[in-house]
This record gives C-alpha cells, structure tokens and sequence, in this order.
C-alpha cells in the first residue's frame, strides 16, 4: 500500500510529501510529478518517484494499485479542461481498486466561475464509486503574501473585494489536513469546509503590512473593471485576470469566509495566522 501524491513539486504537493515524511516511511510513499528532475530530493529520500502527465491518459495506467490511498492536487492549467484532466486519475484509480481518493477542491461556499472545475470534478468522483475525501480548501495566504512586490512598490493593497472577509491559511495548514485523511482512519466519503481560524480583510491586510514594514500602506477598494486593467496592464493573461477579479467579487459577497472549524481539527493544532505568513514573505 502506498500513498499517493499527485503533482507532488506543486507548491501543496511539496508542503504534503514533507509532511508525509514525518509521518510514514518514505518507502511508502509515490510522488507522481511530469519533471522527474523537479523530484530529486525526494527520491534522494527514498521516495518513490513515478511520472505521469494529467495530459497523457496512458502515463497513469497501472501507476496505482489495490489499497492505495491517492491525493488528487487539481491541476493549474485553467486553459486545458481541468475536469478531463482530474477524470484521467479518477479513472486510473477505479481502475486500480484504490482505497480512498483525496481531492483538494475548493469551498462549497463559494460561486466564482473558478469552482466549475472543481464541482464537475467533484461530481465524477462520487459517480465513480470510490471512497473518497473532498478537502475543500480556502484560500492560500500565499496568494497574497507572494505578491507584496507591488503593494511595497505602490503602498497600496488593490482588490475589488469591497468589505469582504478571507479565512486564508497557509499552505503548510492544508497540507497538514491532506496528511491526517491520507495517514488517519474514517475519512471516507466525507467532506471538509477548510479555512484558517480567523477571517480578515483587505483593510487589516493593508494594516498589517504597514505595521510589519513601518510603510503607510493603504487599501484602495476598486471596481473589478478597474482591477481587470491594472492586471492586464501588469501582465497577467486575460482569462486569468478576469478569473481573479470574479473571486474578489465572491469575497464581497462573504464567500471565501469558512468557519467551521475544520481545518485546524485535522490539522491538530490552529491555523497559521496571516501575520505570520506576511513576516515570512517580507524576511524572504
């Protein structure tokens, strides 16, 4: 029996073979990753390494067997049917026979058009008849806390997110609930709302920033029209762009608020605050 971790040098994908490693021995352990080169460090650790593309269907046949426990990382290729890609695995393991199926989707409160992929997705693995783990996870502090560039360079937090609230955590924090349903018991066919513990919005963020890095940061609450030109003229894709500006009008709306709990329960401990994850990102 292995565990198995799709897109395993992802950004998550590393934060849970680490974690995994603490937990179970590395020979238990398949790293499924397109670059095999990416996954050195892994396999310097006795982690088995496996390459397979969710693009080539036939690269994940017999790559799982009977008794497998799988985590399903979504893919990041929003231009490439990400349904199609997620049902190559889905099928791979039914395939297989694989104990239970782990997907990292996305929370059920939320309506932006980036949850399509993930409902659809979510929809083929209980028609599939496997056991399974929905983690529905919020969103990352890194999505933020990665881009403090601009918001240094302008001394402004820009969102079209009006008053809205985030319940983000780090990527540790969801890793660390993907390892407790994939090393624990009585996981399946359950569904779990994950955010971090405390909701904040873009004003505290603005705040935050300026009392980590003693800067007058202000936030500038902006139509998403508005919000759609400044990515685009910053070099973000269009479709991407549009996709970011949606969530922020889901965050408006209180959607990515998540308060049940749920994350820090599997995680055994409380979520990362975001002040932290700023700290980290400005010390870089």
């Amino acid at each position: 029996m292995s565990i198995v971790v799709t897109g395993a040098t992802g950004h998550l994908g590393r934060h849970v073979v680490n974690q995994l490693l603490e937990k179970v021995p590395a020979e238990q352990i398949t790293a499924v990753v397109r670059d095999e080169a990416k996954a050195a460090d892994f396999a310097a650790k006795g982690v088995k390494i496996a390459v397979a593309d969710y693009n080539t269907p036939e690269t994940f046949d017999g790559l799982f067997a009977a008794g497998d426990k799988v985590l399903l990382i979504s893919g990041n290729e929003f231009d490439k049917g990400r349904p199609a890609q997620h049902q190559v695995v889905i099928d791979a393991a039914k395939a297989a026979g694989v104990a239970l199926l782990a997907y990292t989707s996305a929370p059920g409160t939320l309506k932006a058009s980036l949850v399509d992929d993930h409902r659809t997705t979510e929809e083929a693995l209980l028609a599939s008849g496997l056991p399974y783990t929905l983690l529905r996870n919020g969103w990352y502090h890194e999505n933020y806390t990665e881009n403090l560039a601009p918001v240094l360079e302008h001394n402004a937090v820009v969102a079209a997110a009006g008053e809205g609230r985030v319940s983000s955590a780090s990527r540790a924090d969801y890793a660390a609930a993907a390892v407790a349903v994939l090393t624990g018991e009585g996981h399946e066919n359950q569904t779990y709302e994950l955010g971090g513990d405390t909701a904040w919005s873009f004003a505290e963020y603005a705040a935050l920033v300026a009392e980590q890095t003693g800067k007058e940061i202000v936030y500038n609450s902006v139509p998403g029209e508005v919000l759609q030109g400044i990515l685009t003229g910053a070099g973000v894709p269009e479709f991407f762009a549009g996709v970011l500006v949606d969530v922020d009008a889901s965050i408006a709306k209180g959607e990515l608020v998540v308060d049940s709990g749920d994350l820090s329960r599997l995680a055994g401990r409380p979520t990362t605050p975001i002040s932290e994850a700023v700290a980290a990102a400005l010390k870089g």
